[in-house]
């Protein structure tokens, strides 16, 4: 297939101004000043003028460099040699309280060279935020830690983050020519399965399109996160970083973005947010979260499941 010399208009992004182009500005400045990274500007997010406008940011922990080079993502990949920033913690957590924000996503890069594959830290980070900011949600956006679900435990337990979320990325039949080969699709729904085995109440992944599936694998896919009781879901489509990553095969119509969606909410899912421009940290998602996790607070002893059963938003980038 040949894709059109320029982007469609549906993923077209505005960039920011007046107020909103304040903010983006002051949130740089804020990461910045305490030499933390975002995913948003590692993994070139479309949506950082959006959600940095609105003051709302991802945060990346455990260094910049990824020790695995998975051909979708322009993070950096190299051997950090087990090198451990252990101010960052707290340096992430001062920042976010600085931020005043209702909600965090707080993501990381693989660590293979630690033993644990970083879980300890992840959960070091999440508890000095939860200290700093005890009103704050916070979705941990994890590796997959080689499979290890003692580390998953440890994130889980010791952090007890509002939202566990790990990515299978793309649909199984792509696993090994997009991903890093020491990912799999069976592994990182493991890690899933593990989580909420564990006593997460919500588990959240997410799917990239346009790099040669078949909408059928699509839906396949998505049922089978549905089985291992996955509860968000979030499509969105596959940009190419740089030339040195895996080249878009097509950009999807926005029409078919809403048949997942529809489709994610007969499955069971509590939210699905589906979009050209959705991302596995979206607003939207974010906000649907956040909402729940007041309700469940408010609800006591009342089963999660019970009340999420017919909730539906579609979100369309």
């Amino acid at each position: 297939m040949t894709l059109p010399a320029r982007k469609p208009d549906w993923l077209r992004v505005r960039l920011p101004a007046g107020s909103e182009h304040d903010e983006f500005q002051d949130v740089k400045a804020r990461f910045r000043g305490r030499g933390l990274h975002t995913v948003c500007e590692e993994a070139r997010c479309p949506n950082i003028f959006e959600c940095w406008g609105k003051g709302t940011a991802t945060v990346m922990i455990l260094g910049e460099t990824c020790t695995r080079g998975c051909r979708f993502c322009s993070v950096r990949t190299g051997k950090p040699g087990g090198v451990l920033d252990h101010d960052e913690p707290e340096n992430t957590a001062l920042s976010l309280a600085e931020m005043g924000l209702a909600y965090v996503v707080l993501t990381m890069v693989d660590r293979d060279d630690l033993g644990d594959g970083g879980a300890a830290h992840v959960a070091k980070t999440v508890r000095r935020i939860q200290h700093h900011s005890p009103a704050l949600r916070v979705e941990t956006l994890v590796g997959d830690f080689r499979g290890q679900h003692d580390d998953v435990r440890t994130v889980v337990r010791e952090g007890r983050p509002d939202v566990f979320a790990h990515n299978v990325e793309v649909v199984p039949r792509l696993q090994r020519s997009i991903r890093d080969a020491r990912c799999s699709w069976d592994r990182s729904v493991g890690v899933l399965v593990a989580a909420k085995e564990l006593g997460s109440s919500i588990t959240k992944s997410s799917l990239m399109v346009g790099l040669g599936e078949e909408r059928h694998e699509v839906l396949d896919a998505m049922q089978l996160l549905r089985d291992a009781e996955v509860d968000v879901l979030t499509i969105g489509q596959y940009l190419r970083p740089t030339k040195r990553h895996a080249a878009v095969d097509r950009y999807v119509e926005p029409a078919e973005f809403a048949d997942y969606e529809q489709a994610g909410i007969e499955m069971g899912f509590r939210f699905v947010a589906s979009g050209p421009l959705v991302r596995s940290s979206y607003r939207a998602a974010e906000v649907f979260l956040k909402g729940e996790l007041a309700e469940q607070a408010n609800a006591g002893e009342v089963p999660m499941m019970d009340r999420y059963g017919k909730k539906k938003l579609t979100v369309l980038g």
